[in-house]
C-alpha cells in the first residue's frame, strides 16, 4: 500500500475504529528514549516521523493483530538516566524492546545495558560505529547510515582534489572521534600523500568558535573536514565566514546538509561545502521518498527533517521484525532482525546485515548552495553504502567474539 493510500485510510478510519480500539487486546509497546529537550530540532521531527508511521501501521490492523504503541521518555543527555529509564520501560511499562537515542555516548550505554540484561535495542539514531563494531553485541541493531560510510563518501570526493594538507574539527565524544578516524583512514588509503596538520576537538555544544577558527587558520590547511553540528556548527560557520577561513579551501561537512542543521543557517549557509544531508525538497514525484515527504507535510504541516525519515523507518523496521518473528519475546525478535528486509521504505529496500546488525541505509551527498535565502543541497545523489563498507573479514575482526 502506498503512503498516500495509507494516509487516506488512517484519516478515514480513525473515528470509526475508536470504539474498537477501546476493546482491543493490549498494545505492543516499544520503549523510545531520546534527548527531546536539548535536541528538539532533531528529536521532535523524529517523534513526528514515528507517530506518522505508527498511525499507518495501526490503520492497517497493527502488528500480530494488536496496535503498536511507542512510550516516549527523555534521557536528559545522561547515560545513567537513560539506563534507569530503560529498566523502567522494560519492567514496569511492559515494552518489548528499546529504541532511540541521538547522542552516541548514551546509545553506547544503552547498548551495553541491553547486552547485560538481554534486552533488544534498535539504535535508531546514534552514529558511533563502535555500536555495531568494536562494542557490538547480538542485542543491538543500528538504523542510521554508519559514520564510516558517510565519512568514506566525503573522503572519496576529497581525494579527487589537489588538496594535501587537511585540518579537522569535531566534537570531542564518541561520534566525533569515530568520524575523524574514518575520514583520515579512508582519505589516506585513497591518497597516501595527504597530511593532517591540525585536529580541533571542541566540547559538544560548548565550542569557542573564535578560538577554533584561529587555530584552524594557523595550520594553513588546503582543506577542512567538519563534524560539528547544531549550535556548534552555526557558530563555526559564522565566525569562520567572518574571518575568511573557508575562502579558497574545500570544506567537507558530515551531516551539514541535514535540514535540522542547515535550515537555521538561512542565507549564511556555506556555499560550496560538500556534505551529507537530506534534500527532501528535490525528490522526484512518484518515488517512495516523495510520497513520504507529501504524507509527512500533509499530516504535520511541517517540512521533513532527516530525523523525520529516521523515525518513520524506525517504526517500519520494528513492525516488520515483529511480523517476521510472529512473537514479541526478545529471542524471536533478535532472530527476526538478523537479515530483516523491508521493501517499501522511503529510500527503497532496507535490510539489516547479519554480520554486524547494521542497516543498509545509505546517504545523500551533494554541494551546498543558497537559494531563495536558504541553504540547499545541489548536484546531489543518494549513495548505497555497500561499496564503502569495510570487508566482512575486517568487520569480523573488529566485533567482539560472541
Amino acid at each position: 500500500m502506498t503512503l498516500s493510500r495509507r494516509m487516506m485510510l488512517a484519516t478515514a478510519t480513525a473515528l470509526a475504529l475508536a470504539p474498537v480500539a477501546a476493546l482491543a487486546q493490549d498494545s505492543i509497546k516499544i520503549g523510545e528514549i531520546n534527548h527531546y529537550k536539548r535536541l528538539a530540532a532533531f528529536a521532535e521531527p523524529y517523534k513526528l516521523g514515528i507517530e506518522l508511521a505508527v498511525e499507518e501501521v495501526n490503520a492497517d490492523g497493527g502488528v500480530l493483530g494488536k496496535p503498536l504503541e511507542f512510550i516516549f521518555r527523555d534521557d536528559q543527555g545522561d547515560p545513567a538516566e537513560a539506563i534507569k529509564i530503560a529498566e523502567e520501560l522494560m519492567t514496569r511499562e511492559g515494552t518489548v524492546m528499546l529504541t532511540g537515542t541521538i547522542l552516541s555516548h548514551v546509545g553506547l550505554a544503552l547498548s551495553s545495558f541491553a547486552a547485560e540484561k538481554g534486552y533488544l535495542y534498535l539504535a535508531a539514531e546514534p552514529l558511533a560505529d563502535s555500536l555495531v563494531w568494536a562494542s557490538g553485541n547480538p542485542q543491538t541493531f543500528r538504523l542510521r547510515a554508519s559514520t564510516w560510510v558517510q565519512a568514506a563518501m566525503l573522503a572519496e570526493e576529497a581525494a579527487k582534489t589537489d588538496a594535501i594538507r587537511y585540518a579537522t574539527i569535531a566534537p570531542n565524544y564518541a561520534y566525533g572521534q569515530d568520524a575523524v578516524a574514518a575520514f583520515k583512514e579512508n582519505l589516506t588509503r585513497l591518497k597516501p600523500e595527504v597530511e593532517f596538520v591540525a585536529e580541533q576537538w571542541p566540547a559538544l555544544f560548548k565550542i569557542d568558535a573564535g578560538a577554533e577558527v584561529q587555530a584552524l587558520e594557523r595550520a594553513k590547511p588546503d582543506a577542512i573536514y567538519n563534524v560539528t553540528f547544531g549550535t556548534d556548527l552555526a557558530k563555526l560557520v559564522r565566525d569562520g565566514g567572518d574571518r575568511g577561513l573557508f575562502e579558497g579551501r574545500n570544506v567537507y561537512g558530515l551531516l551539514t546538509g541535514e535540514p535540522e542543521y542547515l535550515d537555521p543557517l538561512g542565507d549564511e549557509a556555506p556555499e560550496g561545502w560538500f556534505v551529507t544531508g537530506y534534500p527532501w525538497y528535490a525528490l522526484e514525484e512518484g518515488t517512495p521518498g516523495k510520497e513520504f515527504v507529501d504524507a509527512y507535510m500533509e499530516t504535520t504541516g511541517e517540512t521533513p527533517k532527516i530525523g523525520s525519515l529516521v523515525g518513520y523507518m524506525t517504526v517500519q523496521s520494528i513492525a516488520a521484525a515483529i511480523e517476521k518473528a510472529g512473537a514479541t519475546d526478545t529471542a524471536s525478535l533478535i532472530a527476526a532482525f538478523e537479515g530483516l528486509e523491508i521493501e517499501d521504505t522511503p529510500i527503497g529496500k532496507l535490510s539489516y546485515r547479519e554480520i554486524d546488525n547494521q542497516s543498509t541505509m545509505g546517504a545523500y551527498v551533494g554541494t551546498l548552495a543558497v537559494q531563495d535565502g536558504k541553504g540547499v543541497m545541489v548536484d546531489w545523489s543518494y549513495k548505497d553504502p555497500a561499496p564503502y563498507m569495510p570487508t566482512d573479514e575486517e568487520i569480523q575482526a573488529m566485533r567482539p567474539a560472541e
